[in-house]
């Protein structure tokens, strides 16, 4: 097993699966920044554990203001080895009823934040040759109708990941996405945000059924998230953490079955992919 005593910087730890694996690693005596966008939460955060709790006020959709609260997190620590990409929130609504600043919004913070985060944090993470968390999602692995956005921003962080697994294994940076199901977090409970101007013509649809359903299903998730947080510190801990650590029943399966219709799609269609390239004389 790793070191225990560990320097961790986690985005977005006033509520859900940030606050509880800034908890864990505050109790079990690691050293936590925690990004806030308000003073008063930064406060309460410094409170738990006085001197290894540090709060940094952040917007992840401020770029300007990343690398100036990544450097002051590097400061508090004295070096990083953790970071964690949680802050973010979901977006329901179909597509044509998104406006453009509710669709740059969520793209903003739950994409662009994770890449200018990172880059940031890169060159501590190399010199400690630390770990990188990114908290995708189900949505980052299967598309729901109704929260295309979203789904589009966690679809690319499993892509950024996956580049990124492989650019800094020369440095022994570790990169770990977090997928979870459906957990009792604030996610369906305050931290959601639908579409201002719905559109009729979709009610009864799929994609309109999950913007008027979404908030009725808060409180009633199959998930435990702090179990979910117990997961993740395992994971973390690991000598070979898992590239991707899928969380949840429901979400194993809807994984298994995408990739089963993958595989059947693939198989399906392979001559056509195969007649595609030069004939080998050419």
């Amino acid at each position: 097993m790793k070191d225990s005593s560990k320097r961790w910087l986690i985005t977005g730890i006033s509520g859900g699966f940030g606050q509880l694996l800034a908890q864990a690693a505050l109790d079990r005596g690691d050293a936590v920044v925690g990004t806030v966008r308000q003073a008063e939460q930064g406060a309460a955060f410094e409170a738990l554990a006085p001197g290894r709790a540090h709060a940094v006020l952040l917007d992840v959709t401020d770029r300007k203001r990343i690398p100036t609260a990544v450097a002051e997190a590097v400061g508090k620590l004295g070096g990083l080895d953790i970071l964690v990409n949680n802050a973010g929130y979901g977006l329901a609504g179909v597509l044509e009823e998104c406006e453009d600043d509710e669709i740059d919004h969520v793209i903003a913070t739950n994409l662009h934040g994770t890449i200018y985060v990172t880059r940031a944090a890169l060159p501590a993470l190399r010199e400690s040759r630390g770990q990188i968390v990114n908290m995708s999602s189900l949505a980052g692995l299967v598309g729901f109708p109704g929260m295309a956005p979203y789904c589009a921003a966690k679809h690319a962080v499993e892509g950024l990941s996956e580049a990124l697994h492989v650019e800094l294994q020369p440095f022994g940076v570790g990169v770990m996405l977090v997928e979870p199901g459906g957990f009792r977090t604030n996610f369906l409970k305050g931290s959601e945000r639908i579409a201002r101007n719905p559109l009729p013509v979709y009610d009864g649809t799929a994609g309109g059924m999950t913007r008027s359903g979404i908030r009725s299903m808060g409180g009633h998730e199959a998930g435990d998230p702090a179990k979910a947080a117990i997961a993740i510190l395992q994971a973390i801990d690991a000598d070979d953490p898992p590239m991707r650590l899928i969380l949840g029943s429901a979400a194993l399966d809807m994984v298994k079955g995408k990739l089963a219709q993958v595989d059947a799609n693939i198989a399906a269609w392979e001559e056509v992919s195969l007649s595609t390239e030069f004939a080998s004389h050419d």
